[in-house]
């Protein structure tokens, strides 16, 4: 039966196994990250912040090194852009996100330009695009899962006063909640999220990982603390899932070429969201 499922090499597999090890954190850090996205309606700044990333990855493969650090640099950056700009208010976050969404793509197209003519390297465009879990190195995994654990204790540490800030801004104001401080922080973990997001599936796609699940989530449940257990667990399943499925296209017929895991896990996520909602809508008609 298990061979039905799991083609031949599947566990022994070393890339499988650090697909499966980021592939794992990830979710949970975009999901934790994710719900408060959702509830804040900055799900464009996510969207910003992953497609930006395209220009982070494209400078780090020019520059030779890994395109996690690239990734993170720029979208730390971009988000600190933002909140200069104006990311508080809503005019102002949706004016901020804009200038910096358009200068990230055209930094993209110049440095994608560069790195396929200065190169004979072919794939690296779709790989930072599209994404490639199964060719992290070694290297990488360990600083996705420092990075993934950081990202976890700042949002563990923001937990109440940014979703008080979240349901109210007026009253957390009111009450004395640094709440310039608490977004700027917020804006730093969302910006590691993208980052890891992007390395698993694709700056273009990332945002799947950071809104999707969330908002699957948010259509089972309110609470926010389960909330946040729902879309992990969901973005763990369908990365996985996807991972799973990634590996076992390699041997289906007729072609027996691998398709790509950001494929699969969009796919799923979107399937996710689909039946939450009509589940949803059809408890409250109940």
């Amino acid at each position: 039966m298990l061979h039905a499922i799991f083609e031949p090499g599947f566990f022994s597999s070393s890339p499988v196994h650090t697909a499966l090890l980021v592939g794992g954190l990830v979710p949970l850090v975009s999901a934790t990250v994710g719900v408060f996205t959702v509830m804040r309606g900055q799900s464009f700044a996510g969207e910003a912040l992953g497609d930006i990333g395209a220009a982070g990855g494209s400078s780090a493969y020019l520059a030779g090194v890994a395109p996690l650090w690239g990734f993170l640099v720029v979208a730390v950056g971009a988000a600190g852009v933002m909140e200069l700009i104006g990311i508080q208010r809503t005019r102002g976050r949706d004016l901020a996100t804009g200038i910096v969404l358009g200068a990230g793509f055209g930094l993209a197209a110049l440095f994608l330009y560069l790195g396929t003519t200065s190169s004979n390297t072919t794939g690296a465009a779709i790989t930072i695009l599209f994404g490639s879990v199964f060719v992290l190195s070694s290297g990488t995994a360990p600083a996705a899962v420092a990075l993934a654990g950081v990202a976890l204790v700042l949002m563990a540490a923001l937990y109440r006063p940014l979703l008080l800030i979240s349901v109210s801004p007026d009253l957390a104001a009111a009450r004395g909640v640094p709440v310039r401080l608490i977004g700027a922080l917020y804006l730093l973990a969302m910006a590691v999220a993208v980052a890891l997001s992007a390395l698993t599936i694709g700056a273009v796609l990332s945002t799947a990982l950071l809104v999707g699940p969330a908002a699957t989530a948010l259509q089972l449940t309110t609470r926010p603390s389960l909330t946040i257990v729902t879309a992990g667990l969901i973005g763990v399943l369908v990365t996985w899932l996807g991972i799973l499925l990634a590996y076992d296209s390699y041997y289906w017929p007729p072609v027996h070429s691998g398709w790509p895991v950001s494929f699969f896990v969009v796919t799923l996520v979107l399937i996710g969201y689909v039946v939450a909602r009509v589940a949803s809508g059809r408890r409250r008609r109940a």
